[in-house]
Parts: structure tokens; sequence; C-alpha cells
């Protein structure tokens, strides 16, 4: 159990995907990188990961979101349950989707589907709202707020979180959070030049005014947040700088702000500690590094059908699991017996986050995609399919194999996985490795004849 206060966040939910990959030539019809050997990673996005992050911090955390039965509506359904609670509206349409294409971590495209909007409030979000000790608004224009506007007009929100097609916050907010191009397009002032705070704090205290809102933090990057209450400023700086991914820095902040409201912090307290929540957030490798999202292989065969096509000819699915950096003659030779004994062998292999968290920052030596590139390449492996979480029970509760293989280096002790693998009739079984052989032993080798 934990001591923190639960929040209740309000927003518009969306489905994120990341397809990442290497670009190392251009297309021959067109002058665009073709990014190849690419994985594909689900998580929350919008006001979703806004409330899957504070459901990591440990919150007891309700979403009222609009969220439908279309599939992407059911992938973040699935992504969800198992951290928060939701509410969800009825939409127009199907769930909104961001898509964003990678090359060597770099974004180089973004594909954006689905046109669905909240249609109505219910009775469940409205007594929702009207209990809560603390929410959370997270307005991506796609009319979740709209709907909810006279209840939360009621019952002012502690945090709103701004985004160019949403309308303007409830009056009464404690704390607005726009981001420094949010803050000036919403104020009516043309840009100002990098850098320059002036213009950030003219915007902030016009906003302030025109939103009678508590207090405008104006979020500015890699140089921290704004805080104004309508005159002299106050710079929170951020603690360092990281040149990685910043996507969802924003919502970890927001995020971050309305839960330390809901344990009892002053506004200054709240904006320092979201400033540092988000610039640590960034340097982890922000979104595409959470814990617990969905990650699958692409460019593979599709896992459904090897395990469809195995199973209508009454076969038998092996799977076998492990990190697979440095791929090594103990890893083959256990991929080998593991394959002799069934009809074919789905691969389990931990996304690069889950790596890092078991075994270190300095880890993966071999980035994913490459790793899963040479795993597809061995003749006894039939599908590989990627998780992100520290083990793999979710994934092999959606796979169900008939037998899991883990190394023998588990010698001695319980397989984690036997009592799930159990549940459907499975068996957990430990195949021997062969000795002296892991990546550790070959990093040590490696370094020592540097």
């Amino acid at each position: 159990m934990t001591d923190r206060a639960p929040l209740l966040v309000v927003g518009d939910a969306l489905l994120d995907r990341d397809l990442d990959g290497h670009a190392d030539r251009l297309a021959p019809d067109a002058p665009v990188p073709v990014v190849a050997d690419c994985a594909e990673r689900l998580r929350p996005g919008g006001a979703a990961l806004a409330a899957y992050l504070a459901a990591l911090d440990g919150r007891e955390v309700t979403l009222v979101a609009g969220v439908g039965d279309d599939p992407a509506s059911r992938d973040l359904r699935r992504l969800l349950e198992p951290w928060l609670k939701l509410i969800p509206l009825p939409l127009t349409g199907p769930l909104s989707e961001k898509t964003r294409v990678l090359a060597q971590g770099r974004p180089v495209a973004r594909l954006d589907r689905g046109s669905g909007t909240t249609r109505e409030a219910t009775d469940a979000a409205r007594a929702a709202i009207r209990s809560a000790p603390a929410v959370l608004v997270s307005d991506y224009g796609r009319g979740t707020a709209d709907a909810l506007r006279d209840v939360l007009t009621a019952h002012p929100p502690q945090v709103w979180d701004p985004h160019p097609r949403g309308g303007p916050p409830v009056p009464g907010v404690r704390l607005v959070t726009p981001a420094e191009k949010e803050a000036h397009r919403f104020a009516g002032q043309d840009l100002a030049p990098a850098g320059e705070l002036r213009g950030a704090a003219r915007a902030a205290a016009t906003l302030v005014r025109d939103w009678r809102a508590g207090a405008v933090a104006v979020t500015l990057g890699a140089r921290g947040a704004l805080l104004s209450y309508g005159d002299q400023p106050l710079l929170c700086p951020a603690p360092a700088v990281h040149g990685a991914d910043p996507c969802g820095a924003g919502d970890r902040f927001a995020a971050t702000a309305a839960g330390l409201f809901a344990d009892g912090a002053l506004v200054g307290e709240a904006v320092e500690g979201a400033v540092t929540a988000a610039t640590a957030f960034v340097g982890e490798g922000g979104a595409s590094a959470l814990p617990g999202t969905s990650e699958v292989a692409a460019d593979t065969e599709d896992v459904p059908e090897v395990l469809a096509r195995v199973r209508a000819a009454h076969g038998t699915v092996v799977a076998a699991g492990g990190c697979f950096d440095l791929l090594h003659a103990g890893h083959v030779g256990l991929l080998e017996a593991a394959r002799r004994l069934g009809d074919c062998l789905v691969v389990c292999v931990n996304s690069d986050a889950s790596v890092r968290r078991r075994k270190g920052s300095g880890r993966p030596v071999t980035p994913l995609a490459d790793r899963v590139r040479v795993l597809r390449a061995l003749g006894c492996v039939d599908a590989v399919a990627v998780f992100g979480e520290d083990t793999p029970e979710r994934l092999l509760a959606d796979l169900r194999p008939d037998i899991w293989v883990k190394g023998g280096d588990y010698s001695g002790a319980e397989l984690p996985e036997a009592a799930l693998l159990e549940e459907w009739g499975g068996q957990a079984v430990l195949l021997p490795y062969l000795d002296g052989r892991s990546s550790t032993t070959l990093m040590t080798r490696a370094a020592g004849a540097l």
C-alpha cells in the first residue's frame, strides 16, 4: 500500500505507437530514408499517459476519458487495465492513434489516424469529479473537457494541462501548465526568440489574468519552467540537461504537479518537483522507455499466425525467453534444444528498457532491433515477441505456450513462471547452458583485450 493520495485524471486518451529501426540509405524512388528492422511499441498517450505515469508513482488513479470498442481502444484498455481504474466515455468514432517512425531513436515521420471525440458525459464521470480530492485535466481537444465543463467549473481542478486544439481552462484552476509555444499562442502573442524569458513571462501573466487561474507554469524544456502568479515570475531551472527523446515530458510534468498537490504541496513545491521529475524522465529515455508498455517485434512473421498454424495441426508450442544481448553459443544451443521439444519456437525478448532495468545503465550492448534481427536469422526460431515489463508473465498469458524454457542459470531455484504455466496445462522446464558462455563473460573478456 502507499500513503500517496489518489488522483483523478480527466481528458483525451490516445494510443501512441513507435516504430523504431535504423536508416542507412534513401529510398530509390524518393529522397526519404528507408527505416528497416523496426520494433513496434504501443503505449498510452495523451491523458492516458498522464494517468499511467501517476499510477507508476504508486498512486491510486482513476481516468475519465473517451474510450470505445475499436481495435485501438481495446489495445489501450489492455495497457491500462493492470494499473488504474478507467471510467470510459462514449466516442463518436475510433480512438485517435499517433504513430512515430524513428531511425536510431530519432523521429523521422508521424502518422495520425482515428477521429473519435467524446460524445457525451456520463453520471459516473460527473460523480467521480465531484468526489475526487485532486483532479488533473489533460485537454487534447477531443471533447472530454468540453463534455464535462459544467461540473469542472463547479469543482475546479488542481492542474489543467492545455493543448492547442483544446479550449481554455475553467476559472479557478490552481495551476495551468502550457508549453512555451502554447503559452504564446493562447496569449495571442508572437513566439519570442529562443532563450528569451521576457516573452514567456508576459504570456504567463496574461494567461493568469485571462484564465482567472491561481498560477501558470510555462514549461521551457531543458530550461525548466517559469512560474507566474501574474506578477514577477519564478524560474525553476532544470537540474540537468539531457539530449534524449522528450516525448511525454509535458505529461510527466503535469502528472507530478497534480500528484504533489494531492499530497498537500504548495504551488512552488509542486512546480519544482515537476521540473525535477520531467528532467529525470527525459534522462531515462522518455515515454519510449516506460515499463509495462507493450512492445512487439515488427517485420517478423506474425506471432498469432504462427500459433494458429501450429495449434490447428495439434502441435506443441514452445516459448523461450531472455535478453539475448551479445548472442553466443550458449544461447544458440539453448534455443536449438528448445525447438526440438515442439513444433514451433517463439522467443520472448526483453525490450531495451527492460534490459536496462535488470542489468544496469550500460546494457543492452546490442539494441532491440539488432537482437530481434539476429534471433530471426536462426533456423530454430519461428517468431519473436518483445515485452517491456521486467518479467514475461503478461506476454506468456497471451501466448499460452505448452512449454516454457529457461536457461540452466536458474538451476536450484523455482522458476517464477511455473505456476502461471500450470493455469493452462503448460510446463516450465530448465535446459542447461554451455559452461562458461555468457554475455557478461564475453564483455569482460573483450574489455580486457582493449
